[in-house]
C-alpha cells in the first residue's frame, strides 16, 4: 500500500496536485493492477513542518516529500510511484 499526502490549504494548485496524483495512480495501475494507494489531504499547516514543507501544495509520498511549491506533472508523479517500494 502507497500512501499519497497533499499538503495545503485546499487553494486550486493543491487540487490540481491531488487531480494529478489521481490520475498517475490510475495509469499506474493500468500497468500495474495490484497496485493499491491511499490519497489524503492535509489542510492543517501546523503539520506541513513534520515533513520540511515549506511552500504549499506539498506531495508526500510514503511520508517522504517529493514536492513544495508546485504543481507536478503527472509524469513526474508516476516516476515517484514507480521508485517507491510496493509500486
Amino acid at each position: 500500500m502507497i500512501s499519497i499526502k497533499v499538503l495545503g490549504p485546499g487553494c486550486a494548485n493543491c487540487e490540481r496536485v491531488e487531480l494529478h496524483a489521481i490520475e498517475a495512480v490510475e495509469n499506474l495501475g493500468s500497468e500495474k493492477p495490484e497496485l493499491e494507494a491511499t490519497i489524503e489531504k492535509i489542510k492543517n499547516p501546523e503539520v506541513y513542518p513534520d515533513y520540511g514543507l515549506l511552500a504549499t501544495p506539498g506531495l508526500v509520498i510514503n511520508e517522504k516529500l517529493v514536492s513544495a511549491g508546485k504543481i507536478p506533472s503527472t509524469d513526474e508523479i508516476v516516476n515517484w510511484l514507480k521508485n517507491t517500494p510496493s509500486a
